[in-house]
């Protein structure tokens, strides 16, 4: 019987068929196997073959894009200073590479994706639980993120062809709350995305792996060329001037802190569908590290000065940077910059939002539903939630996406208790797989009560932070109290039995 403490899988003997989504990596499927549970995409790994560039480069992907741009820039316009803010973001992603780090292990050790390691907290039917909510959000994020990305393709449509403005007005031509060219760019977005993802991943990986270091090359340029035409003199690195001081600033930093967490708090939650395919957990680690801390705070400082640097450029502060670029009075520059902007938001949506669903809507149905089904019917869904009109609603976004997300923390929080503190680091492969009473994951049903039980009130409490207003001052730590909850609850409960 196979366990992840003796990893099996890379002395596996003869070859399997290739996978739908692991072109690169052959499944191990055993003839005991229940298919029910089991497709050659959710079957453990034979090769694990990603080194520690390839983790950095996913987390390059992961951050570079128009919304990790925003959100970087928006803490430095807190009103704290630049150095606080930076302690704050260095807290705030050295916990993300912690919890990377915990939540990579069990499934680097069996070669196995999020909803499959998730069985073993949740049960084999019971799995579907979590790997649903987590699939939902990346539904309405994948939406999001192909929108932002059609953005800088209208900026570079209108300047390279100017006729087309009316078709940019949605009161002209368009339907559904998008205009006519609008549609255009997002399907053509939404396209290109389908392609990459079709092609395995394999294809992602080679993606990722030149697509975050060459959004660093143009943003180097852009940066670079805007700090020569405002001169550094002229740049004030304090976005939002300096309001809190000494302990003053310390609730600010905290929410800052939040913030970082609560923006990873996605990718982080399946982080274990990359980890999967680390030749060692050690190379994990490594990609971690420079991927996270060194490559944020790198591509934060690198934001903050190309946004402030707008104000004496183009006599407004810009933190959008699609924006930016379009105010360039020159083809060649808004052209490169609307590619590189468009290339950085295809690599976070491929990773962070079309690889989750893919494989959580497949655990669903894994004789019905593939990898690249699985994929596809999120990028489907991400059409109808119309996500422009989710994104032009604050108070929309605000509660649909909160709400979501207030999940996350109690799911994460349940799959670190039961592998660290329930079962050891001591996960029965084979038993992921199989539906019969004797299976260790089996339970009530395939149903795991204690886990379920766990969720109702680990993700009430931060429902309560963002629907409550007398709550709303907790609603920045609605993850670090939804993950606390399910930690200890689900610790408290297994221990007891």
């Amino acid at each position: 019987m196979n366990t992840a403490t003796t990893t099996p899988l890379a002395a596996a003997a003869a070859a399997e068929p290739l996978g739908h989504g692991n072109a690169a990596s052959h499944a191990l499927i055993k003839p005991g196997y229940d298919p029910a549970l089991t497709n050659e995409d959710l079957a453990p790994l034979k090769q694990q073959t990603w080194g520690q560039y390839n983790i950095f480069a996913f987390w390059m992907s992961d951050v570079h894009s128009v919304g990790g741009y925003i959100t970087a820039g928006s803490l430095f316009a807190l009103g704290l200073s630049s150095w606080q803010v930076l302690v704050a973001l260095l807290v705030g992603i050295v916990i993300v590479q912690f919890f990377c780090n915990l939540v990579a292990k069990p499934s680097q050790l069996t070669g196995t994706p999020y909803p499959v390691i998730c069985r073993a907290s949740f049960g084999v039917k019971g799995a579907n639980i979590p790997a649903i909510i987590r699939g939902l959000i990346a539904v309405a994020w994948y939406g999001i993120q192909t929108y932002l990305a059609s953005a800088a393709f209208m900026v570079m449509a209108l300047h390279l062809f100017p006729n087309l403005a009316p078709y940019a007005d949605v009161a002209q031509h368009g339907f559904a709350g998008l205009s006519t060219l609008g549609w255009v760019a997002f399907m053509v977005m939404w396209v290109l995305q389908a392609i990459v993802f079709w092609h395995g991943m394999e294809a992602i990986r080679k993606f990722i792996d030149w697509a975050g270091p060459g959004v660093y090359v143009v943003m180097a340029i852009l940066c670079g060329w805007l700090v020569w035409k405002a001169g550094w003199k002229n740049i004030d690195l304090n976005l939002g001037g300096v309001k809190f001081e000494g302990w003053d600033a310390l609730p600010v930093m905290l929410s800052a802190i939040a913030l970082v967490v609560s923006y990873f708090s996605g990718p982080m939650l399946n982080f274990g569908d990359f980890s999967r395919y680390g030749k060692s957990f050690d190379a994990v680690k490594k990609g971690n590290f420079w991927g996270l801390p060194v490559n944020f705070v790198f591509f934060s400082l690198l934001t903050v000065i190309t946004t402030a640097a707008t104000l004496p450029v183009f006599g407004e502060l810009i933190t959008d940077p699609v924006h930016t670029v379009g105010k360039i009075d020159s083809t060649t520059a808004v052209v490169l910059g609307a590619l590189t902007f468009m290339i950085a938001t295809i690599g976070i949506n491929i990773v962070a939002n079309f690889v989750s669903p893919a494989f959580d809507f497949s655990n669903v149905a894994p004789q019905h539903i593939s990898w690249r089904t699985g994929g596809m019917i999120a990028a489907v869904g991400s059409i109808f939630i119309t996500p422009w009109n989710l994104y032009n609603n604050p108070e929309v976004i605000h509660y649909t996406l909160d709400i979501l997300g207030s999940f996350i923390g109690p799911l994460f929080g349940i799959l670190i208790a039961d592998f660290y503190l329930v079962r050891r680091q001591h996960v029965v492969v084979d038993d992921l797989y199989t539906m019969k009473p004797t299976g260790t994951y089996w339970y009530s049903h395939g149903y795991n009560m204690k886990a379920v039980a766990t969720m109702v009130p680990s993700a009430l409490i931060p429902i309560l932070c963002v629907l409550v207003p007398a709550w709303r001052g907790a609603a920045n730590y609605a993850w670090f109290i939804g993950m606390g909850l399910g930690f200890v609850i689900y610790a408290v409960l297994s221990r007891r039995s």
